[in-house]
């Protein structure tokens, strides 16, 4: 019997990829997963794709470039690391040991360190933004050559393709892209300096920036005055008088409809009201409705829309309307019915049962009768016909509100004009002496 064989030992990963050994100088990056090609740049940002057209204006060879995106998509870039001047990766072709891939870049000097940190230091947001991955375009135009131009990116292989630069390059480079996508940090340690390097350096140089601006900073000399002058008893001039109130709110600009945005109608709706506050507030001095509850004034910016017919508008601003008073809307529509017979007093008689005192309520039904009406039925303020169509209520104005329903449905909606006059108020609704 033959002695089993060895089991075949597996490699282990390159040290390059090893994020363990990572530091401010050194980052180790994960092989991005494959993904399907979706015919858009391997970049995002602005600055990403700078990178990848300084590879592709710098190319020779259009088909190495396709096949190295094609490598990149399939996910053959092993992990990726980034230290001062050089990107480096193992990337897998057609052979089973993967290539050994980098691609250099010459680093910034002192003096466009400086440069740099001068023009990031100038605004505030230039640090915000880089703190949020985000490279601001007026940093990158500071005069610090901080992108590739064509022929700046000098890729190397240990295939035996020649090509400048070869397909397995090229696709680390179109990785690289997406790398300086996700953080702009990466583009800054390319050209030598590490994140927190940078950052400690931004932030003693607006440390010093700010002491120095205190220092230079003149104190103003406070007011003052001897006491007694302080003391002294004086008179003070009268007040100016009150510029005159204008004669009428002003109309509202136009405001021009968009796909996708506010209705311009409704818009204008709230600025004419808003309009209209304001200029009783400075005439009279108070709010005609700030005593109104969310309810009762989405039921009046509901009722100030001129039609009375459900129009898509319509129903756009009762949903909307309706929804911010956790109503329906019907409920509002109903309730718009209530405040057009009666203002808030019409609103009040539609949601708020209530007993009335003895008298006006009670010398109701008689007058009905007198007028060849049949006996209404009594409930709380609510006088009903004994068909169960027609409806009168009583409002604490003393008024009387009239309601029609299909008979047996108990929907009442408001209808006609309020009357001190219980006949009065049924006068239009089409009642003869015989129902």
């Amino acid at each position: 019997m033959e002695p089993p064989a060895p089991p075949t030992p597996r490699a282990s990963p390159p040290l390059h990829g090893r994020p363990n050994r990572d530091n401010d100088l050194r980052r180790t990056f994960p092989a991005f997963p494959a993904r399907e090609p979706d015919g858009d740049g391997f970049a995002e940002s602005w600055w990403g794709n700078a990178w990848v057209a300084a590879l592709e204006q710098g190319a020779l060879d259009v088909k190495r470039l396709e096949r190295g995106r094609g490598y990149a998509a399939q996910g053959h870039v092993d992990a990726i690391t980034v230290t001062p001047g050089l990107v480096l990766a193992y990337v897998r072709g057609s052979r089973p040991r993967p290539y050994r891939v980098q691609v250099r870049w010459r680093t910034l000097d002192e003096s466009d360190w400086e440069r740099f940190l001068d023009a990031a230091a100038d605004r505030p947001g230039h640090i915000a933004a880089l703190l949020d991955k985000e490279l601001p375009q007026s940093l990158a135009d500071c005069g610090v050559p901080l992108l590739p131009g064509p022929g700046d990116l000098e890729p190397r292989c240990s295939c035996p393709d020649r090509g400048h630069p070869c397909k397995h390059a090229a696709a680390l480079c179109y990785q690289t892209a997406r790398l300086l996508d996700a953080d702009p940090f990466v583009l800054l340690l390319l050209r030598g300096r590490g994140e927190r390097e940078l950052l400690d350096a931004l932030s003693r140089l607006s440390a010093t920036r700010a002491a120095r601006a205190a220092r230079d900073k003149e104190t103003a000399p406070l007011p003052s005055m001897r006491a007694t002058d302080a003391l002294a008893p004086r008179t003070l001039p009268p007040l100016p008088a009150p510029l005159p109130p204008p004669p009428h709110p002003e109309q509202p600009p136009a405001y021009p409809a968009s796909p996708g945005g506010p209705d311009p109608f409704a818009l204008d709706q709230l600025a004419t009201d808003a309009a209209a506050r304001a200029h009783a507030l400075l005439t009279t001095g108070r709010d005609p409705v700030g005593q109104l509850t969310l309810w009762e004034d989405a039921v009046r910016l509901a009722a100030a829309r001129p039609g009375s017919g459900l129009t898509a508008g319509t129903r756009a601003l009762y949903s909307s309307l309706a929804s911010a008073a956790d109503r329906t809307s019907s409920d509002l529509a109903r309730a718009v019915a209530a405040w057009r017979q009666g203002g808030p007093e019409g609103l009040a008689v539609l949601e708020e049962p209530w007993d009335p005192p003895a008298g006006r309520f009670d010398r109701a039904r008689p007058l009905l009768l007198a007028a060849d009406l049949p006996a209404f039925r009594p409930w709380r303020n609510h006088l009903t016909h004994p068909l169960g169509h027609v409806q009168l209520r009583l409002g604490r104005d003393g008024l009387w509100y009239a309601y029609e329903s299909d008979p047996g449905r108990d929907d009442w909606w408001p209808r006609g004009t309020p009357d001190l006059d219980p006949v009065g108020a049924l006068t239009g609704l089409g009642l003869s002496s015989d129902l």
